[in-house]
């Protein structure tokens, strides 16, 4: 691999700009990494497990000298940012950000670039439950999509950079407009997340049903459940607040259809929940096929035996 940005500026130092750290360093796709979070603690571990060659107490030093800066921030953190870097941002670097909503993010951070910056939004879907400094892994991206939604701000030599570094990096990279893309992750992210969160909620409230038996019993749909519903609470919160219409929508089409498999059970309609069942079953072949998870029985986990370590933990 070629040197892609001489420096690289992470603003946000968690599961993915670790990830994008250190595949970074692997492939040599950038000459100098720097680092800003707001949390002292997350400084110093991004310096102790040498994630950025350097570590800033503002990021404004952080994005001084960029060529690409990653906004890798909870949504609802980006406009603020944004204000702060503006007038530290060198002529002819480029802004981005990993964020899971698009069209908020547009509007929060466009107005703060500066004449001459480009301003191009993107988003990796990739992503684990963890979260930190300490979870990222240079093979997060693999074989993931990373979607770019391009401004009036995104010049196209631009965009043709910094798809360059997500496919480095491993990423099958699209691009599509920004409505475009909120509506497509309330479908395949968004609403999924809040499904899972529901139902474990539901699982804490039912009395019936005591906690040790919720935990001793989660080797099954259940235990899925919780690894999604353990994501960061503070970045899905902004998603939902964020993507408000996108995620009502799919929601209300969900209840529907939650509705027709009740009556289908109800008045014992085997013939409607076998075609429904299989219809369902060829979408989870299809992602299989596409790559974008493994046929491995039990989703690739081998009874209880601990991942291997991840790089950097």
């Amino acid at each position: 691999m070629t040197v892609i940005y001489d420096r690289v500026a992470l603003i946000g130092l968690g599961l993915i700009a670790s990830s994008m750290a250190h595949a970074i360093r692997q492939y040599g796709l950038a000459g100098d990494i720097t680092g800003y979070a707001k949390s002292v603690e997350t400084r110093r571990i991004a310096l102790e497990i040498g994630i950025c060659d350097r570590v800033t107490e503002t990021a404004g030093e952080a994005v001084a000298g960029a060529d690409l800066v990653v906004l890798a921030v909870p949504v609802g953190a980006m406009a603020e940012l944004a204000a702060e870097i503006g007038p530290y941002l060198k002529p002819g670097a480029t802004v981005t950000d990993v964020g899971s909503v698009k069209q908020a993010v547009i509007e929060a951070v466009a107005p703060h670039i500066p004449e001459g910056v480009a301003f191009v939004p993107g988003h990796p879907l990739a992503g684990t439950e963890h979260s930190g400094p300490r979870s990222g892994f240079a093979t997060l991206f693999q074989n993931r999509w990373c979607l770019l939604t391009p401004t009036d701000r995104s010049p196209p030599d631009a965009v043709a950079r910094l798809r360059a570094l997500w496919e480095a990096m491993g990423s099958q990279v699209d691009e599509m407009d920004a409505a475009h893309h909120d509506l497509v992750l309330a479908v395949v992210s968004h609403t999924p997340h809040l499904i899972a969160y529901t139902m474990v909620g539901v699982a804490d409230h039912l009395r019936r049903v005591s906690n040790s038996e919720v935990i001793k019993y989660s080797a099954s749909g259940f235990r899925d459940f919780t690894r999604i519903a353990a994501s960061d609470p503070v970045m899905w919160r902004d998603v939902f607040l964020t993507n408000k219409e996108a995620t009502l929508d799919i929601l209300g089409r969900f209840t529907e259809e939650l509705f027709v498999l009740q009556r289908a059970i109800r008045m014992g309609d085997g013939d409607h929940l076998h075609s429904y069942f299989t219809r369902t079953r060829e979408i989870r072949r299809s992602i299989i096929e596409a790559g974008q998870d493994t046929a491995a029985p039990d989703f690739g986990r081998v009874g209880a035996v601990p991942a291997a370590p991840r790089p950097g933990t």
